[in-house]
């Protein structure tokens, strides 16, 4: 919820930085949705998994364990795909389709900006990247101080309002990225605001960008292209919302309708690349138990199964393929420290220490054959090279005793009620919840009751999922459950993103110098690895100042009607629409 961004998931991936925002917990509005995990399934069969994914309806015993290096989306070369057919997916609605904006910058819209818009880089399933050739001839670094990477522009490369892109195309996304004009809202800025300039080469279809001061990985920008003539700043910021500027756009489909209902993509007829190879592709908004019900009565044609309720339906239906795999995805708690008693930094230590991880996963995975292990990343894989637990130390492990400490030491006194409460006022927390989903719902009353353990009321707060994205432009929440996505490998590029100070992903509105200036570094290191370790260092910052904690990491489950190609968990792959479809 690209410029090495975290998309959002609903407790995510705009295409614009490294990680992408999502609502946590939902079961079949994550059904496109990556995640991690770092293999610690205590319970998994020993049984190999195949690409294709498993039979459920014959499968006996535990669930096969994936392996984090292999795909599991049934990978099939286009002969072996059918022509024509349709695909229905359940999706959570979003009204910005400014994907690069930050009210956009969810996993869903960065799904959509898959089928319509440019997408630059191509990554391997194990993360390594290389120019998507339908848009970039080459690219290449022509100067090192300064550095200067060179974009060749695929000739044939055009919007679909007929008008080449040009390097016009990298200078208005560098405009509105980089964070110098506070009328665009940029899910991410960073990398961006390193560029000095962005010229023409030798024709208007070379983009030459010369940096300020080095930024590494390089290609963790510009994966998104926004056309130059939606520079306008009222346009970028509200011109997008239910409008997807399909004159704008180009990518292998096109937008041909799109309500609160759902939304309907075609092929782009001025698509100059592989032939779509399905006629029809179908996004319907849905609640999670609607969704599940459409999956069972034939009406969607996958579902996430991460679930035990939609694990449990699946199992009974035939030609039902389960896909399991390693997800992107990293659920978190966001606390609203401009809110409530959330304001003071004591009372979100306190709630941190107080939260029963294994209950947690208890609840979350029952019926699942999933123990993840608690990650300590918000930006970092944990079967990625380099990661590392960043929690402070007071708040890794689970304990009632410290949490209460934690509120004793900043003067709280626990009332005959329970309840901590300083200066004649309880302390209350809300807890925000979406949709209809029973395991979300049993999660929210979980959190309750450990919160009530260490003395801190919460509110329990349930809201339809179609609030959300507003709620969280708004910022009208204290606990949050959602999380973030990874759109590629470079997590330390997403430092910035969710704990710079100004950075408008930063949804627990806290931020310090301190890790403003660390959070600046890992861009500067071109070693990997170096970079990986700043960004440790930095997030571990970022951590001490309880606005944010990492809780699971959820499965890629994935249940297809039999037969659906080059769909479903494969790491970092790049998901190219046009090559989706029905196997022959």
């Amino acid at each position: 919820m690209t410029n090495s961004m975290k998309e959002r998931l609903f407790a995510a991936g705009a295409v614009v930085s490294a990680v992408a925002m999502l609502l946590s917990g939902c079961g079949a509005n994550n059904s496109n949705t990556n995640s991690s995990d770092n293999g610690s399934n205590t319970t998994a069969s020993t049984q190999e998994e195949p690409a294709e994914g498993i039979d459920i309806a014959n499968w006996k015993g535990t669930l096969p364990t994936p392996d984090a290096s292999k795909t599991y989306n049934n990978p099939q070369e286009r002969d072996n795909i059918k022509d024509g057919g349709t695909l229905t997916l359940g999706t959570t609605y979003t009204a910005n389709w400014n994907s690069l904006n930050t009210d956009g910058n969810t996993l869903y819209m960065g799904t959509f900006w898959q089928l319509y818009m440019p997408q630059l880089w191509d990554y391997t399933a194990d993360g390594e990247v290389s120019p998507n050739p339908d848009f970039l001839s080459k690219v290449e670094v022509t100067s090192s101080d300064p550095l200067v990477v060179t974009y060749d522009i695929n000739p044939k490369a055009k919007w679909n309002d007929g008008t080449d892109i040009t390097w016009k195309d990298f200078e208005s996304t560098w405009k509105t990225s980089n964070g110098k004009d506070a009328n665009y809202t940029p899910a991410s800025t960073d990398g961006y605001d390193k560029i000095a300039s962005v010229k023409a080469g030798t024709s208007d279809k070379q983009a030459v960008v010369t940096f300020s001061e080095p930024y590494y990985p390089y290609q963790a920008l510009f994966q998104n292209l926004l056309n130059h003539n939606s520079l306008d700043a009222k346009t970028y910021t509200s011109g997008w919302i239910d409008n997807p500027h399909n004159e704008w756009a180009a990518g292998p489909f096109k937008v041909q309708s799109t309500d609160k209902d759902s939304t309907v993509f075609v092929p782009n007829e001025k698509w100059w690349g592989e032939k779509p190879k399905l006629e029809k592709i179908t996004f319907k908004y849905m609640e999670d138990a609607a969704a599940l019900n459409a999956f069972k009565n034939g009406e969607l044609d996958s579902i996430s199964a991460g679930s035990k309720d939609n694990l449990a339906a699946i199992k009974s239906m035939k030609d039902i393929q389960l896909r399991l795999g390693y997800s992107l995805a990293t659920y978190v708690f966001t606390y609203n420290t401009k809110a409530g008693a959330l304001k003071d930094i004591a009372v979100r230590k306190a709630i941190s220490q107080a939260f029963d991880n294994e209950t947690w996963n208890k609840i979350a995975y029952q019926g699942m054959d999933w123990n993840p292990e608690r990650p300590g990343s918000e930006v970092f894989l944990q079967f990625q090279k380099g990661y590392k637990n960043n929690l402070p130390a007071d708040a890794q492990k689970y304990s009632v005793d410290a949490a209460k400490k934690t509120m004793e030491d900043a003067g709280y006194k626990l009332g005959s009620d329970g309840y901590y409460a300083k200066d004649g006022k309880t302390v209350e927390v809300s807890y925000v919840y979406y949709g209809d989903y029973s395991t979300t719902k049993a999660k929210a009353l979980a959190y309750q009751a450990m919160m009530k353990k260490a003395g801190i009321k919460v509110k329990v707060d349930n809201r339809a999922t179609s609030q959300w994205s507003d709620d969280m432009s708004k910022h009208n929440y204290e606990v949050m459950g959602m999380g973030w996505s990874a759109t590629n490998p470079f997590g330390q590029t997403s430092i910035v993103q969710l704990y710079g100070s100004d950075s408008p992903s930063n949804y627990a509105q806290i931020g310090s110098d301190e890790v403003d200036k660390l959070a600046a570094i890992p861009g500067t290191i071109e070693d990997n690895d170096k970079a990986v370790e700043a960004g440790n260092k930095a997030e571990a910052a970022a951590f001490e100042l309880y606005g944010t904690i990492p809780t699971d990491t959820p499965p890629s489950y994935v249940a297809v009607k039999k037969g659906l190609a080059n769909y479903g968990p494969a790491g970092f792959q790049t998901k190219h629409w046009e090559n989706i479809g029905w196997q022959k």
